[in-house]
């Protein structure tokens, strides 16, 4: 369904443009989730729209997280309107730059813009349940045993069984379960802070050499090294092994430091497993399923990091045997 003239009245209402003026709304390219984005132009300017989907809870939490982390100085795109009614926002628009585009320069061209990215995300996560102003911002569930739990069941559904067409012995998933149960548990003993949630290439915007962070509406307490992750090993553009190592300790040296430098890279290791199996599983749902079959794509790149991040954790041999099988299948 197509919104565009109602998004131009909206957009007429809010930035008070004369009738006189023409408005261009041009649909933006789909992003894989339930909402619709347009750029509006008129007059050399532009603003972004979004039209959203209220069957999924947290595109309604998308505005006030914004008008949120404005506030505390988290790179986000300005909130200019919201209509909850008709379930329409109007937001600043950074351009169609994102690290994601860049992924053809060299490293050290595209060093810094990391170690910014790294740099305002660790605001982000300084902010914890004891600091954070509840009232009137909503967020998602926080990270615990049972999300944990849906992502790897998520990731043995629809990428193993539904993308890899594989079927697993009983006794054998039985013992791959127990190993990611233990995984689950060591990520929740981290502790916990706000997170982006799919801090990945794709979505942290560069304006005039700055980065910008969107799509956050998934936001919520949980396991920094997640969002490290997210970003670090991110199927959409690869980041030299190197690249990776440095920025692990650029990362590290903003921190606290409250974990051993060893602790702290198999903290690392065990996010980037759990990370790269929920987005696996998406990307065998939104291929499969929601027919968005460019998504396969970065399968080949997505399995591969997850083989490397699982070589860095012992306790996972029957997962280690999955990746195997789900290479040969779909190589």
């Amino acid at each position: 369904m197509s919104y565009e003239n109602e998004i131009a009245v909206f957009a007429r209402t809010v930035m008070n443009i004369d009738s006189s003026h023409d408005i261009a709304v041009t649909e933006l390219s789909a992003r894989g989730s339930d909402r619709v984005f347009y750029r509006v132009l008129w007059n050399d300017r532009t603003v972004i729209a979004i039209h959203y989907d209220t069957n999924r809870m947290e595109n309604e939490y998308y505005a006030e997280i914004a008008v949120f982390l404005k506030k505390m100085r988290i790179p986000v795109p300005e909130m200019i309107a919201h209509d909850p009614a008709k379930h329409i926002m109007m937001l600043e628009d950074l351009g169609d730059t994102d690290l994601f585009s860049l992924g053809a320069h060299e490293w050290p061209e595209r060093r810094i813009l990391y170690q910014k990215a790294l740099g305002a995300v660790q605001r982000l996560h300084k902010i914890t349940e004891k600091n954070f102003p509840s009232q009137g911002v909503r967020l998602m569930n926080r990270f615990g045993p049972d999300l944990y739990l849906w992502e790897q069941d998520y990731f043995l559904d629809n990428f193993v069984k539904r993308y890899c067409d594989l079927t697993l012995d009983p006794g054998f998933e039985a013992k791959l379960r127990t190993e990611l149960s233990g995984l689950s548990e060591r990520l929740y003993m981290v502790p916990q802070v706000l997170v982006h949630r799919d801090f990945q290439s794709r979505n942290i915007m560069i304006r005039n050499s700055e980065p910008y962070f969107i799509d956050f509406q998934g936001m919520r307490f949980g396991n920094p090294f997640y969002d490290l992750a997210s970003l670090l090993c991110d199927p959409y553009v690869s980041v030299p092994d190197e690249g990776r190592n440095e920025l692990l300790s650029f990362y590290y040296v903003l921190s606290s430091q409250e974990l051993d430098w060893d602790v702290y890279q198999g903290s690392f290791w065990d996010a980037s497993v759990e990370r790269l199996m929920q987005t696996l599983g998406a990307f065998g749902f939104l291929g499969k399923v929601k027919g968005l079959e460019d998504f396969f794509g970065s399968i080949p790149a997505g399995l591969d990091n997850l083989s490397l991040a699982a070589s860095h954790v012992p306790s996972l041999t029957s997962l280690h045997d999955v990746i195997l099988l789900c290479q040969a299948a779909t190589g």
